[in-house]
């Protein structure tokens, strides 16, 4: 590898390091003779960045060059930074060297916006078609579709990406042409619904013929920008909520906001990323995901913004008081996934064990529930326990809190709501 594609890989990795919406989850497409790679799900590489940022490799721009001066962006034309291109040659090479070598699993690629999206995208879907028909690269390829860009690029970039990400970047239209004034939703929204339909289209198709060309089949995602400008994460999960409505968006990601250009007067002044806020909203989404709860149900309002002290699942419980408690023996499967504690492998198994028998709390235990949560807000066959209403939801928080403090005071848990 000679000092110019060195130059460039380090120049266009570092540029991309912003960019969290690559989850390499979602699809299986097996090894084939004659083929390159495999796109099962535990064989995509990912490794962790600086800020706790989870990315997979290879995660590079096609340029860092772009026509638009987003004030939150590090690669705004009017930074001075170090500048680079690949050509379509150059970066289906590098793709493949460093997969042969093992250094990668996957290729997420983006680009900055030169001339126009429609330019980008052509140079962008060329790299990935060679990979696939030229070089028979069988593996994983999550690709930047760009605002603005035409349907007829969409559509093309689909038939050979297993996963294509739209950015949002900012959750309101008012702050995104604040920020981002050659933005505008319109450009954003219009390429998520070509994939929509092309998903739609795919799966008409395919029961017409097995030969049906595979379209997306990992779906669509997207990234918001946090703490860049004033919306309240009621805004941000109606913004999420909204969009999970669409069958094939699989993930909204959710990336503090980083201070690269601290001179812009627009943006606050943050001396580190906001990353408690960060994760809040990822369990949050979690929660609209896998445990039947809406957007309005989380947050309201009255409390437009989540609890910074307390996962979103146990405000919501604290703040409902009058559910609790709830007869483990007796409630229905989405009642239990609501008590704080359980979780959905956990409610699951409860809703089919209570069939041989009443539980009690050494069963809950070995079932999988967390008994210092959940026995604030349950009932079951032996329960001795004070409940919410009895202590009141003020108390259970206190006391809660305190377990956290005592057994990590300096910890940040990154876990996902029980």
């Amino acid at each position: 590898m000679n000092d110019n594609i060195i130059h460039k890989l380090v120049t266009l990795a570092d540029s991309a390091k912003y960019d969290v919406s690559c989850s390499s989850s979602g699809v299986a497409r097996n090894s084939k003779s004659g083929t390159i790679g495999s796109t099962s799900s535990w064989g995509i590489c990912h490794t962790f960045t600086e800020d706790g940022r989870c990315v997979s490799l290879l995660k590079i721009m096609l340029t860092n060059y772009c026509m638009y001066d987003c004030a939150y962006c590090i690669n705004r034309k009017s930074n001075d930074i170090k500048r680079a291109a690949f050509s379509v040659k150059e970066l289906v090479e590098l793709t493949l060297e460093f997969y042969k070598r093992n250094y990668i699993e996957g290729l997420f690629l983006s680009s900055g916006i030169i001339k126009n999206p429609d330019h980008t995208m052509e140079k962008m879907i060329r790299v990935i078609k060679d990979l696939r028909t030229v070089h028979s690269y069988n593996g994983y390829i999550h690709m930047k579709s760009i605002p603005g860009a035409s349907r007829e690029l969409v559509v093309q970039a689909g038939l050979y990406a297993d996963r294509l990400s739209v950015n949002i970047e900012i959750p309101t239209e008012k702050n995104l042409k604040f920020l981002a004034p050659e933005k505008d939703h319109k450009s954003v929204f219009r390429p998520m619904k070509f994939i929509e339909q092309g998903v739609i289209e795919y799966k008409e198709e395919k029961n017409k013929s097995k030969f049906t060309p595979r379209f997306t089949p990992a779906g669509q995602s997207t990234q918001m920008i946090i703490g860049a400008t004033n919306e309240t994460d009621k805004d941000i999960l109606q913004t999420s909520s909204l969009l999970y409505l669409q069958s094939s968006m699989k993930r909204v990601y959710y990336s503090g906001f980083i201070p690269v250009n601290a001179y812009d007067n627009r943006l606050p002044v943050l001396h580190q990323s906001p990353l408690v806020r960060e994760n809040r909203l990822y369990q949050a989404d979690w929660l609209m995901r896998f445990y039947q709860f809406s957007a309005e149900e989380i947050i309201d309002d009255n409390n437009p913004n989540l609890d910074l002290e307390v996962d979103p699942k146990l405000s919501w419980a604290l703040r409902h008081p009058e559910i609790f408690p709830i007869d483990i023996n007796k409630a229905e499967y989405r009642t239990i996934l609501r008590v704080p504690g359980i979780g959905i492998k956990s409610a699951k198994i409860i809703i089919n064990a209570r069939r041989f028998g009443s539980l009690d709390m050494y069963q809950l235990k070995k079932i999988g529930v967390i008994m210092k949560r959940a026995q604030y807000f349950i009932i079951c066959k032996d329960a001795i326990n004070q409940t919410i209403n009895e202590i009141t939801p003020r108390k259970v928080r206190e006391i809660l809190l305190k377990k956290k403090k005592t057994k990590n005071p300096n910890q940040i848990s990154l876990a996902f709501p029980l």
